[in-house]
């Protein structure tokens, strides 16, 4: 995976697909890296020119001590595109990924054509911002298999807990846990947990008049629905699309219909 140098750090990133297609940039969400968008890739690919990066704090990118911002991560993001003379791409951002492209649209609206929002937030709640903290806090304390179990708790439905193969296969995830190559340090969890903490886009998503597709899981426990209802109603060329029997991982939980329906809806927009 090559890297770049962007708003003072250096950036891993990977390109996919037909180089002379419409570009697609795909920013992922808190503690994972790219790679995570690897079942996705499998259909994006044939269509779009995907770049995917790793966010600053995870994966291979640097990983500075500090509370990072979603503006300071679209800047990220930003740079990133201008090193590729990328002029304009359509945008997929899924959770912290999606505030990162809400400001991306705000703070550098020339660069993005369209955006697929997915279970995203304007702004954090009390419950919400719990929750983050907690994150950090069972970074501190839980060894990487229990960790992964909370982290699985929060983004998978009930639906698929109800689910004996799918419950096999989160047991086997926990078991792996500790094999990650590029394991993310306690610091850049919590700069990026500090990211979304603070991310407050609500009073600005009047200026994305970008088509925008937000969609998500009927059942999030994480980012609730009402979270995409306030993303949705406060950006004017909005949809909202929420699976059923779903929770924040809902794009695993409904993988073929998703990436189908994204695919066609990007090539449409």
């Amino acid at each position: 995976m090559p890297v770049l140098e962007t708003n003072g750090i250096k950036m891993f990133y990977e390109e996919r697909g037909n180089l002379t297609a419409e570009p697609l940039l795909l920013i992922m969400g808190i503690t994972a890296p790219g790679s995570v968008w690897e079942p996705h890739l499998a259909e994006f690919e044939k269509h779009f020119r995907c770049i995917v990066g790793d966010n600053r704090g995870v994966g291979q990118t640097d990983k500075p001590a500090g509370a990072y911002s979603t503006d300071e991560m679209a800047d990220d993001y930003a740079g990133l595109l201008d090193d590729l003379g990328i002029k304009k791409a359509k945008v997929i951002g899924c959770s912290m990924g999606s505030t990162i492209a809400q400001k991306l649209a705000i703070r550098h609206p020339e660069k993005v054509d369209s955006m697929v929002l997915m279970c995203p937030w304007a702004r954090c709640d009390n419950t919400a911002k719990g929750i983050f903290q907690h994150i950090m806090a069972c970074k501190a304390h839980l060894n990487s298999e229990e960790f992964t179990r909370y982290i699985q708790l929060l983004i998978y439905s009930k639906a698929s807990w109800d689910d004996e193969k799918v419950v096999a296969d989160l047991a086997e995830g926990r078991k792996s846990a500790h094999l990650d190559p590029n394991p993310q340090p306690l610091h850049g969890l919590v700069g990026q947990a500090h990211a979304c903490i603070n991310h407050n886009a609500l009073a600005d998503l009047h200026k994305i008049t970008q088509k925008t597709l937000v969609i998500g899981g009927k059942e999030d426990i994480f980012t609730p629905v009402w979270m995409a209802e306030e993303v949705t109603n406060a950006i004017s060329n909005a949809e909202l699309f929420l699976y059923e029997n779903a929770g924040h991982i809902f794009h695993f939980e409904n993988l073929e219909d998703f990436n189908k329906r994204v695919s066609d809806w990007l090539l449409n927009n």
